[in-house]
């Protein structure tokens, strides 16, 4: 497969596929790639509204750029393929970076937990995300860039967070067993762990009391912000190419492993 990367440092050129790309976390490494030259293929799963007018504010800024979006739900594994095929169709040249940012939290005691509640987790932060990276695995140049988004709480010992902990934590299996199968094709394989992050992901799930307190125990007594992960996501994609594996915390204190 071709796309090897011209340097550490340089992506100018590459092509990133990126859920949960064009709000939140997602659209600012979006905004980040194509600062740096970056061709992006970006899922988004509500309004397109939203997603056309950012889209056509990164066109307009950086004309020379493709940029694309695709709308839909990813449940099940055949979402993830069709996803890829889209890319693939969009991107002949074929796809170098794939970073998946979504997921679903609940907050509640384990034995409130229901199956439905349950059932749904498991399949946003635990089958989308197998699913994502295998297909990302069949479908990356050599030398590609693998990046998911997971969770600072998953070095945490603290109350009702199960399911959202639990549901994330097999990503880090699956990240350290995949960085070994690509190996000699170049490709890395990492997550980011940001600590609460001050975004509406956050703020739907805790009272305004809790986000105080996680505030109070991080790095200069302030959440989690999008431009504390943003750089760390673009260093794993470029010049971070002896990294893979791993799981890199980046939560101002918050957890620690």
């Amino acid at each position: 497969m071709a796309g090897n990367f011209k340097s550490e440092k340089d992506i100018s050129g590459k092509v990133a596929v990126i859920t949960g790309g064009t709000t939140n976390l997602g659209g600012e490494t979006a905004k980040e790639l194509a600062s740096l030259g970056v061709n992006l293929f970006l899922h988004y799963r509500s309004s397109s509204e939203v997603a056309k007018k950012f889209q056509e504010e990164l066109k307009a800024k950086y004309p020379k750029l493709q940029i694309e979006i695709y709308q839909a739900p990813l449940k099940a594994a055949a979402d993830l393929t069709k996803l890829f095929e889209a890319a693939k169709k969009a991107f002949p040249q074929g796809i170098d970076i794939a970073i998946n940012n979504i997921g679903k939290v609940v907050k509640k005691p384990l034995v409130e937990v229901t199956e439905e509640e349950f059932d749904e987790l498991d399949l946003v932060n635990h089958k989308v995300a197998f699913f994502f990276l295998k297909e990302a695995a069949l479908n990356l140049n050599n030398n590609g860039r693998i990046v998911t988004i997971v969770t600072s709480l998953l070095a945490a010992y603290t109350p009702f967070y199960s399911p959202y902990q639990g549901t994330k934590a097999p990503v880090e299996f699956y990240t350290k067993a995949l960085s070994k199968e690509l190996g000699e094709k170049g490709i890395t394989v990492n997550n980011v762990a940001p600590g609460p992050m001050d975004t509406s992901f956050l703020h739907t799930s805790e009272t305004p009391e809790a986000v105080q307190y996680l505030a109070s125990v991080g790095l200069n007594g302030r959440l989690t912000e999008l431009p504390d992960i943003v750089p760390i996501v673009r260093f794993l994609v470029s010049e971070g190419a002896w990294i893979t594996g791993q799981t890199i915390f980046a939560s101002g204190g918050f957890t620690a492993r």
